[in-house]
């Protein structure tokens, strides 16, 4: 915790960030069923020459529950695509004043739309417990539409949390650290110097 943080901010923001994250990893085995579910398909296909009716809906609301789920965690670990040819010029305070604004007018109206729209669409599809019309098997959807809704409600709740961290920095000039989780290759190579990695030492980097 850096200094000028109060502890039931950096608690709080950590808290939903903890969240997020939680999430994000647990709707991440959608990428193991769905890579099963083509796998299966694929064999049962052009191998036995018997095709299923229900993989296409499965591979369909896999997708898109992932899609939909992903959002927040990549919020949390600030992993959506940025701009940044000039941002990243500007101090910590500017970045965060710059954060602030766009949040407010880009960010959350669309997300309350997202919310707001999605209960509607997850709350028909409820009452006359819509299937899927792409395939014979009929799959029911009301489970799935049910994810639009909450994924909005769950992008609200982090998207203020990066409301409070951007205010945070706005009076403290330095950013509150994120919850760390696993990082892509690149990122890991591009930060060798902050990472310890046992047997290699800062002269072997």
């Amino acid at each position: 915790m850096h200094i000028g943080e109060a502890p039931q901010v950096t608690k709080f923001v950590h808290a939903v960030e903890g969240l997020s994250l939680w999430v994000g990893r647990a709707f991440g085995w959608c990428i193991l069923i769905l890579t099963l579910s083509v796998s299966y398909e694929v064999f049962v296909r052009y191998v036995l020459n018997a095709p299923t009716v229900w993989a296409f809906d499965m591979m369909v609301q896999m997708y898109g529950a992932l899609f939909l789920m992903a959002g927040p965690y990549a919020l949390a670990q600030d992993s959506h695509v940025r701009g940044d040819v000039v941002y990243r010029l500007f101090s910590v305070k500017w970045q965060a004043r710059v954060d602030f604004l766009l949040y407010l007018l880009f960010f959350f109206p669309g997300i309350l739309a997202l919310f707001w729209y999605g209960w509607e669409i997850a709350s028909d599809s409820w009452r006359y417990k819509e299937v899927s019309w792409n395939s014979p098997a009929r799959i029911q959807i009301y489970f799935f539409k049910t994810l639009i809704p909450l994924a909005g409600g769950l992008l609200l709740l982090q998207g203020l949390a990066e409301l409070v961290r951007c205010w945070n920095a706005m009076r403290t000039g330095v950013w509150m650290e994120r919850l760390d989780d696993v990082r892509e290759t690149e990122d890991m190579l591009m930060h060798m110097d902050d990472v310890s990695i046992p047997g290699i030492t800062p002269s072997d980097k």
